[in-house]
C-alpha cells in the first residue's frame, strides 16, 4: 500500500513545517523501514502552498500500525498547528497482474 497525504500550508509556516515533517519521517523510517517523501505543488493558490507526503510500499500487515504511528508522530510534533485546514489521506495499492 502507498499513502499520499496532502494539505495546505501558509508560506510563513513552510520552514518550520519542513523541519518537523522531515524529523517525523526519519523516526518512522528507523522504526518501520519506510522512507517518506515530501513534495510541494509549484506556486500558491489563495496564498497557500499545497504539500504532499508520500509513503510507499507499506506491507499490508503493518499498514494500520504505520498509519497510526504516523498520525501520533505528526500530532506530537505539532504539525496540525502549522497547516491550514485538514490533511487529506489517500491510500492506493498495486494492481495485480492477470496471467
Amino acid at each position: 500500500m502507498d499513502l499520499y497525504i496532502y494539505y495546505r500550508v501558509a508560506p510563513t509556516q513552510a520552514h518550520a513545517l519542513h523541519g518537523k515533517i522531515k524529523a517525523v519521517q526519519m523516526v518512522l523510517q528507523g522504526r518501520f523501514g519506510i522512507a517518506g517523501g515530501l513534495k510541494r505543488r509549484p506556486g500558491e493558490q489563495d496564498g497557500l502552498q499545497t504539500w504532499m507526503e508520500v509513503y510507499e510500499h507499506i506491507a499490508a500487515p503493518r499498514a494500520a500500525e504505520f498509519t497510526r504511528a504516523l498520525e501520533l508522530a505528526l500530532e506530537d510534533a505539532g504539525i496540525p498547528a502549522l497547516i491550514s485546514g485538514p490533511r487529506h489521506v489517500e491510500q492506493f495499492e498495486d494492481v495485480a497482474s492477470c496471467a
